[in-house]
């Protein structure tokens, strides 16, 4: 039943998709014809910096300081993360390894015990 439901609703898609483009197809046919010329991203960015009143009054030397000392703290606090998380997992292998040793002493002595009997 879900099958034939969803089967139902693809073709119902399927067909939905068929009109709009049937209904659309003329009017894209009549639309005029023109080439995108688009200018490079750096250079629109770089015009659209321009056009901002607050970058105006502020130096692109001291804009590019602050811009790259942000910069630097996100990076030494993601440093700082990694090193944590680093840390944790280093601690936690040493706690599985600590734990499989303690058990292996105990293992031991059973072993012996099994086999004196």
């Amino acid at each position: 039943m879900i099958k034939f439901s969803a089967l139902i609703i693809l073709i119902c898609s399927f067909f939905g998709i068929v009109v709009v483009l049937w209904r659309k197809i003329p009017l894209l046919i009549q639309l005029p014809k023109t080439e995108m010329v688009s200018e490079p991203f750096l250079l629109k960015l770089k015009n659209k910096i321009k056009l901002q009143e607050i970058i105006k009054n502020i130096p692109l030397e001291i804009f590019l300081q602050k811009l790259l000392s942000k910069f630097r703290i996100f990076t030494l606090k993601t440093d700082s993360k990694t090193a944590n998380w680093l840390i944790r997992l280093r601690e936690r292998s040493l706690k599985k390894k600590n734990l499989e040793n303690d058990n292996y002493w105990q293992e031991v002595k059973k072993q012996t015990k099994e086999e004196e009997k």
